[in-house]
Order: C-alpha cells, then structure tokens, then sequence
C-alpha cells in the first residue's frame, strides 16, 4: 500500500510539528543521488558490525518447527490474546496432553 507523501506538516501522523521542521528542509532524491548512496554497512563499518545481533544457542530444549491445519476461529482466537500467543498455544497443548516439564 502506497503511503500518501505529506506536502506540508498534518498533525495525526506520528510526529510533531518540531519534528516536520526538523526534517523539512531535507532535499529531494534525485538520480544523482541515488546513484552516489552508498550502503549503511559501507559508510559505517564499526557502527553496523556493533548492532548487528545474531540469536544464541537456545538454553532450553529447541522447540520443533511444524506445520500445522487448525480452525480458523483458535487461531483467532490465540492471537487476539496479544503478543505470546505460540506459547500459550504450545502451554494448552502441553496441559491437554496431561504433559509435565516446562510451560512458558
């Protein structure tokens, strides 16, 4: 979905009037200057490299990847819960099942 591009600061989008100002006199890109970018990681070696982050060794037992077929309306469901929705669909799994060890 194309985001419609602000002429002239409206309030309601996110950011204040401060910040249009801050950034209003920012020049247009033009092809010249698209073609000079360079990429972030080019520009800024050392900045890039300390925040790229890269997932550990799991602590605990790796959880299984599967596919699955469930209705349409758990699914819903679970993920109208809000954020952690997997695990307390695996913790209903896990106590349906009558299953000890870790829930959470």
């Amino acid at each position: 979905m194309a985001t419609k591009r602000l002429k002239s600061f409206e309030p309601g989008h996110g950011f204040t009037r401060q910040d249009w100002d801050t950034v209003s006199d920012s020049p247009e890109i033009t092809p010249e200057l698209l073609q000079n970018a360079r990429p972030f990681a080019e520009v800024f070696p050392d900045l890039a490299a300390s925040i790229r982050r890269a997932r550990g060794k799991q602590k605990l037992p790796t959880k299984q990847l599967v596919s699955l077929r469930i209705d349409q309306d758990v699914l819903e469901a679970f993920k109208a819960s809000g954020s952690g929705w997997q695990r307390r669909m695996n913790d209903s799994l896990r106590k349906a099942m009558k299953l000890q060890g870790q829930i959470g």
